[in-house]
């Protein structure tokens, strides 16, 4: 089966997704997805990942009682292949959903621990740059990320258990995890931004 062009698939997550926060979200974990695709040797497939990373969340704005369960009814709708299918759904795996079922598909592939590992993160991460003077990753340091990363109360939706637990599948000291995903999000932030106001939804 051919896989949908990235155009395609920011088309289908507009579809679903109006809320400039979870556009950007979409688009901030479609750009780390294929920096960590670059960066562990899967440079040929970086646009596949930065699709799944794009379409992760694709039923979250509308249905988030049922994330990742009402997702491949969306995306199979769209023609979206079962492996991307799979891929999507397996960053929530482990999680009880608002509806009270738990995900029960499990990352296999490197590409989907990476997802399930970085998903939550990017979020901790935008929000500790939206606290600093610049706005930016760019000059955030490591030991600053792990101050707030230790702080419970900062952004605490979310879930440092999800973040450690990706750490844990991807066979990562949590350190790497937290250097890596930092240093995606600083070299890819100005093409998200970039995106964002292409499309005018600052």
């Amino acid at each position: 089966m051919e896989h949908i062009t990235r155009d395609e698939a920011f088309e289908v997550l507009k579809k679903y997704n109006k809320d400039p926060f979870h556009i950007q979200h979409a688009l901030t974990v479609e750009a780390v997805m294929k920096w960590y695709a670059n960066e562990l040797g899967y440079a040929e497939d970086a646009e596949y990942w930065g699709i799944v990373g794009l379409l992760h969340d694709i039923d979250f704005e509308l249905y988030p009682e049922e994330h990742c369960l009402k997702a491949p009814e969306l995306l199979r709708e769209a023609n979206i292949s079962e492996d991307m299918i799979h891929a999507v759904c397996s960053h929530g795996y482990g999680i009880e959903v608002g509806c009270g079922k738990t995900i029960d598909v499990e990352p296999t592939h490197e590409m989907e621990k990476v997802l399930f590992a970085a998903d939550e993160l990017t979020g901790l991460i935008w929000a500790a740059a939206l606290m600093r003077p610049s706005k930016s990753t760019k000059d955030m340091e490591l030991k600053s990320l792990k101050k707030k990363y230790k702080s419970k109360g900062f952004a605490a939706g979310c879930s440092r258990e999800v973040i450690e637990r990706g750490a844990q599948q991807l066979g990562w000291e949590l350190e790497k995890l937290l250097t890596m995903t930092l240093q995606a999000m600083a070299d890819c932030e100005d093409t998200i931004h970039a995106e964002m106001g292409k499309e005018d939804l600052e």
